[in-house]
């Protein structure tokens, strides 16, 4: 069962990664060329690389942030139906009036996922908070740094974010009705 989770997430958090940094990049450039069009389109001496590349690292960072909530929204369709390592996560539908009984969603929509990625989102947010927390008392009791988040960036968020997608898969199982683990 160790080997599945681990296994469910490592795919999981390649997939964030990727998409991401993809999502991230062409947000980027599209800007940083949207700039550089109503700028003029000058000819690309040093300088206006420099300033494009500026421009470029600081669309990077706001857009990292956004690309990486669209895509934890879209990574959770892809956790769901996957035999991995003889077991799989199912997601159940909503039982109904006339039927009583939770029945496996074969192919799922985004629509699906809504309650349930509310949940696992919660759930990560609460896992980041007390990683946060832990790494914010390590820091001030091993080092002297008077900043208490002068250490704190989007990609140390970003390994906080992967370490409690493991923890929240895990979990989500038990914590959310709707999502079973099956043997295949």
């Amino acid at each position: 069962m160790n080997r599945f989770y681990f296994l469910i997430w490592l795919q999981w958090a390649v997939k964030l990664t990727l998409y991401t940094f993809l999502l991230a990049f062409f947000i980027a450039l599209c800007i940083t060329l949207f700039i550089y069009v109503m700028q003029g389109m000058q000819p690309l001496e040093t300088a206006i690389k420099t300033a494009l590349l500026t421009v470029f690292e600081f669309w990077f960072f706001f857009s990292w942030s956004f690309s990486l909530l669209i895509i934890l929204f879209r990574s959770v369709k892809y956790i769901f139906n996957r035999c991995i390592h003889g077991y799989e996560l199912k997601l159940l539908s909503c039982p109904s009036k006339e039927n009583k009984e939770q029945n496996v969603i074969n192919e799922i929509g985004y629509g699906d996922l809504v309650k349930v990625w509310r949940k696992w989102f919660m759930l990560m947010i609460w896992i980041v908070a007390a990683q946060m927390i832990v790494a914010v008392i390590m820091m001030k009791l091993l080092s002297g740094h008077e900043s208490i988040f002068g250490w704190f960036s989007i990609y140390v968020l970003y390994i906080f974010i992967l370490v409690a997608g493991y923890f929240s898969l895990i979990i989500l199982s038990t914590k959310c009705k709707k999502v079973r683990i099956v043997k295949c």
